[in-house]
């Protein structure tokens, strides 16, 4: 499927669809060699993502995206940004087998520490790629929109 026609694409004609879902995505970065480099993780179908998941009650969003990076992509300490970088339109896929329309707001992390053994190691892949790899490899329009002005 072609990712620009994908109910997860950004480009939406219908201004007046209320997302059903909100959750919050960490953009993990790093500079390697004077160059930076985001972290990308696998989702449950393989594609490539940044750490995300939903709000927690009682967290800032922001520390919410973190633990979701500490979860889906063992980075055991880092900097989050208090306000977010963007955020994109996306689908999610109810237990129906519906997709519904979802926004994702995205948390800039800079990652001072990160490990091997984290809660989702067994489940998914990482890999730190240039910002403009990171914008090929996504699926979301929007994402790669953030990825590119990051």
């Amino acid at each position: 499927m072609n990712p620009s026609t994908s109910p997860a694409s950004a480009a939406v004609p219908d201004r007046h669809i209320k997302p059903v879902h909100a959750q919050l995505a960490a953009l993990c970065w790093r500079k390697l060699n004077g160059e930076r480099e985001v972290l990308l993780v696998t989702s449950s179908t393989g594609r490539w993502i940044l750490p995300k998941g939903w709000p927690i009650n009682g967290l800032h969003p922001g520390d919410a995206a973190l633990v979701e990076a500490w979860e889906e992509a063992g980075v055991k300490k880092g900097k989050v940004d208090r306000k977010p970088l963007g955020a994109f339109l996306g689908a999610k896929r109810s237990l129906a087998g519906d997709d519904e329309p979802s926004v994702t707001k995205v948390f800039a992390v800079k990652v001072q520490e990160t490990v091997t053994d984290y809660p989702e190691a067994d489940r998914r892949d990482r890999i730190w790629v240039s910002t403009a790899k990171a914008a090929e490899l996504v699926d979301e329009d929007g994402l790669r929109e953030i990825l590119r002005a990051f």
